[in-house]
């Protein structure tokens, strides 16, 4: 379409051109005392030729006058060039695992001063850690964070990884304090790292509080999350010296928490040791009611209440309602020796043995036979305990 206009417009100059040529018509110049005259044509050419050689002189001008410019844009958009080349050399090296040839193209580019300055820093402060050259890694970083006096977020990032890395989660901390008092916003990658130094240090209420954030940004897995939340619990319940703590404690888990098979027995033990014995009953009473587990139903028969007699007999219904498992049957003999009905508790100790020889069940028929005077029967039981210990 473009070439048929202009062909157009060839044809119609050719037409005017041609009409010109016939006119008798003429331009006529005077200046006292001259006079010149010439025809219309050659004027309207002249005039043309003139307008064209002006345009063009006006053009060369300006070229002229703005070449120091020209020239700084040409040199300005080279060295760019040069360095987005050097830039993805050094992070194709980089990926490539290549680590000694990016940290190489990393320090050339920083030698040209340029603005993807802070990128080549941290490029050769990771390749230095990947192969262990710990002095230039830190030494990249502060040359970094003394050059820009801005925003330093990609070094000091590095900087807290580096730090984990090292088994430093203090140190990682007091640099992700430095990205908050600098107002960075608290991004899915700063949350994962500072959650990883949380669980270092063993600041579970922090570890809570950070999956609760990566939860809320969909950064993290629901099976890892809950998983890293069971954890927490259960660290959180070992960190407890008091009864009092440990009710504070549980207080606050969830529910949810609170009746996985793990933690409730992390809890049921840590409440046995300081004397909380009611409160274990009850909560692993409600645990086995919603989820039954044969091994956490064996820490029922420690739980001493101001009620064994009622204990026996939820027992009891939990043995016709369940298969008779070890665990079950241990606890049952265990409640039967706090009250001292000796000839039951020999039978669901025995039974539990039958089922399952554990070392457990044979430490408590031996301390059972040591309190009727049994000696010489104790020291055998204690005896297979030990073999049982032995074999496991």
């Amino acid at each position: 379409m473009r070439y048929l206009l202009w062909i157009l417009l060839l044809f119609v100059i050719a037409v005017g051109l041609s009409q010109a040529a016939h006119n008798s018509a003429y331009f006529l110049l005077i200046y006292p005392p001259y006079r010149i005259e010439f025809s219309l044509i050659l004027f309207v050419v002249l005039t043309g030729l003139i307008f064209i050689f002006g345009y063009v002189a006006v053009r060369l001008l300006s070229a002229v006058l703005h070449l120091p410019e020209t020239v700084r844009a040409f040199r300005a958009a080279r060295a760019q060039t040069k360095q987005y080349k050097l830039l993805q050399e050094a992070i194709t090296l980089f990926f490539a695992g290549r680590y000694a040839d990016a940290e190489r193209v990393s320090v050339r580019a920083m030698k040209l001063d340029d603005s993807t300055y802070e990128l080549h820093t941290v490029i050769a402060a990771r390749a230095a850690h990947a192969l262990r050259e710990y002095d230039k890694r830190d030494a990249y970083l502060s040359a970094a964070e003394e050059r820009l006096q801005g925003d330093a977020t990609m070094g000091l990032m590095a900087m807290s990884e580096f730090m984990l890395a090292q088994q430093n989660p203090q140190g990682a901390l007091d640099v992700l304090r430095k990205l908050q008092s600098m107002d960075v916003k608290a991004y899915p990658a700063k949350l994962t790292l500072e959650l990883k130094a949380q669980q270092q240090v063993g600041n579970w209420d922090e570890v809570l509080k950070m999956l609760k954030q990566l939860e809320k940004h969909s950064a993290i897995d629901a099976v890892e999350a809950s998983q890293l939340r069971q954890q927490a619990w259960l660290e959180k319940i070992g960190q407890q010296e008091s009864l009092p703590s440990i009710q504070a404690c549980l207080s606050d888990m969830p529910t949810e928490i609170k009746r996985g098979s793990q933690v409730c027995k992390a809890v049921v033990c840590a409440l046995i040791k300081y004397d909380g014995g009611a409160i274990a009953q009850q909560l692993l009473e409600e645990s086995l009611q919603s989820n039954w587990d044969s091994e956490l139903v064996s820490l029922y028969g420690d739980c001493v209440s101001d009620n064994p007699v009622k204990q026996i007999d939820r027992a009891e219904k939990w043995l016709q309602q369940h298969n008779q498992g070890s665990g079950l049957l241990l606890a049952l003999g265990k409640l039967c020796v706090q009250q001292q009905l000796w000839g039951k508790a020999k039978n669901y100790l025995e039974a539990s043995i039958s089922v399952n020889p554990t070392r457990e069940a044979w430490i408590a028929l031996g301390k059972m036979a040591g309190q009727l005077g049994q000696d010489a029967e104790s020291s055998e039981y204690f005896r297979q305990a030990m073999e049982v210990s032995g074999n496991e």
